[in-house]
């Protein structure tokens, strides 16, 4: 059984625990295969799905992922939410468990947010991302969409590329593939890599031709400007012109790599469209792997779920 009653970050989790997702997830992408997409797993089950920030592929997919479970889903957005009229977190949350509730989805724009939620509330918690934190599903993805592709994660040398300091799918990445035996390497402007972060057990190398001669994966991040309150690079022309990943980066190469992008895409800038659309991206298999994945995290933090309320019942 899953080793943790919710899901709030990749640094909780062992390998046993990133393996019996992907294995999950197998079995549910021949689910998403079949003309009827969709099973009972989690009928009767009500899942919140608490977005603070704006989303687009991830509340998506974490939609579609319950409906495919037939699980009963309640969406809430920050923006027509008594939190506006200085509602707090806890008593927005308690309001919405008391029309019983079994778990909770949650993307907000604090750091740490779902760990502090974890600590006052009986629901099972999913990280959606929290600030410049994590964003776990998002890295299971990944990792799972690598394997898919390659086979294997260990001994892979994955290079992320961008910015890595505004990033909770860098943090998050590093601590899955890590854990899966892969070789990471970051790569971006030199304002953009957070101090200290080699002492996560990563290399950085700052010569994007360098980076890219050595991976066999590169997972391409995009500027976030929303998250910036200084101006971290010149122009997105010079960033575009130094670390964008283009064709011509690419013909260079003494071998093909393997092209990924958490989304969304700055066409342009981190990422040229003839290699987003390029035949080694896997841009698109990140998007369809997503729900797999959230319906395997989804069904499995339901075991643990069942089981603790069974042990209660006893």
């Amino acid at each position: 059984m899953f080793s943790a009653p919710h899901l709030l970050g990749i640094k909780n989790l062992n390998r046993n625990d990133i393996e019996m997702v992907f294995a999950q997830a197998d079995h549910f992408k021949e689910v998403l295969r079949r003309p009827i997409k969709k099973v009972p797993s989690l009928r009767d089950v009500t899942i919140a799905n608490l977005f603070f920030e704006n989303s687009t592929r991830t509340r998506i997919s974490f939609e579609l992922a319950e409906k495919r479970l037939s699980a009963d889903t309640l969406n809430f957005s920050a923006s027509s939410s008594s939190t506006k009229k200085g509602e707090t977190l806890i008593d927005t949350v308690n309001n919405i468990l008391a029309m019983k509730v079994d778990m909770v989805v949650m993307r907000h724009a604090s750091p740490g947010s779902c760990v502090f939620l974890a600590k006052h509330i009986s629901a099972s918690i999913v990280n959606a991302g929290d600030g410049t934190h994590e964003h776990p599903t998002q890295a299971l993805l990944d990792a799972y969409s690598i394997r898919e592709r390659l086979g294997n994660v260990e001994g892979k040398n994955v290079l992320i590329i961008g910015d890595i300091l505004h990033s909770r799918v860098a943090l998050s990445n590093i601590y899955c593939l890590q854990k899966l035996g892969a070789k990471v390497k970051l790569c971006g402007p030199p304002t953009l890599i957070p101090r200290h972060i080699t002492s996560l057990g990563v290399e950085v190398e700052y010569d994007i031709e360098k980076a890219l001669q050595w991976c066999d994966v590169a997972n391409i991040l995009r500027i976030q400007l929303e998250r910036q309150t200084v101006q971290y690079i010149p122009s997105l022309r010079e960033y575009a012109l130094y670390y964008g990943v283009n064709k011509k980066r690419l013909e260079n190469l003494a071998k093909p790599i393997v092209i990924m992008h958490p989304g969304p895409i700055n066409r342009g800038v981190e990422i040229t469209s003839d290699v987003a659309d390029g035949e080694h991206s896997i841009i698109l298999d990140q998007v369809e792997n997503g729900v797999a994945i959230r319906m395997a995290v989804l069904y499995l933090l339901n075991q643990v779920r069942v089981g603790d309320q069974a042990q209660v019942v006893k």
